[in-house]
């Protein structure tokens, strides 16, 4: 009972603080090793373990419902071989993939548009494939992302311009020596009432360079 108070409870501290864009979430870490003059920062991630959930079509309900079961998965929607209901501290960014074409002047391997979008979380560096805890909905499902060199584009606001700025991604990376290899997609690190000038956005995608 009191694990469950003060694991609710930190949330609702780290809630109160992301209204003004305080963030207190573990985010995966990265080495920056290159930057482009557009702002565009190059990132090489390590290997990361995600809970993903396919959305099946595009639309904030289904964006809604997503994030729902992502949540009760770190809340206690889950279980390990030692207990059952663990919960999980909540990490940043949010990760969606919305399974579209973008235009580009470079070759790129891009996502089918027909392929249903993603929605992940990442989970806390602590955890590995043997010892995160299964989730409970077969519609989440875990999925380790090996090491991978990452373009991304910071920009706040709501988030309603993101098609945009992924297009803005690639066509820049067009420029550059740093190739996509896979399709543009979208960071989140904050929650909906975050005010908006100071929330954080990254248009991102998977890239190879020199």
């Amino acid at each position: 009972m009191w694990q469950a108070i003060s694991y609710y409870s930190v949330l609702a501290l780290e809630s109160v603080l992301g209204v003004v864009g305080i963030r207190l979430y573990e985010e995966p870490r990265f080495d920056i090793v290159g930057s482009l003059k557009s702002g565009i920062e190059i990132r090489r991630y390590g290997p990361r373990l995600a809970a993903q959930v396919e959305l099946g079509e595009a639309g904030d309900a289904r964006r809604d419902e997503a994030f729902g079961l992502l949540f009760a998965y770190i809340a206690g929607a889950n279980r390990t071989s030692a207990l059952a209901n663990e919960r999980v501290a909540m990490t940043v960014p949010v990760e969606v993939r919305v399974g579209e074409r973008v235009a580009m002047t470079v070759p790129v391997q891009v996502i089918d548009p027909g392929a249903a979008p993603t929605m992940r979380f990442y989970l806390p560096a602590k955890f590995t494939r043997d010892t995160a805890p299964t989730p409970t909905d077969a519609r989440v499902t875990l999925l380790e992302i090996p090491t991978e060199t990452v373009a991304v584009s910071r920009y706040s606001g709501s988030g309603a311009d993101s098609t945009q700025r992924r297009r803005e991604l690639v066509a820049a990376l067009a420029r550059s020596p740093w190739q996509p290899v896979g399709e543009p997609y979208t960071l989140s690190y904050d929650a909906p009432f975050t005010l908006p000038f100071v929330r954080r956005n990254e248009a991102a995608v998977s890239v190879i360079g020199p």
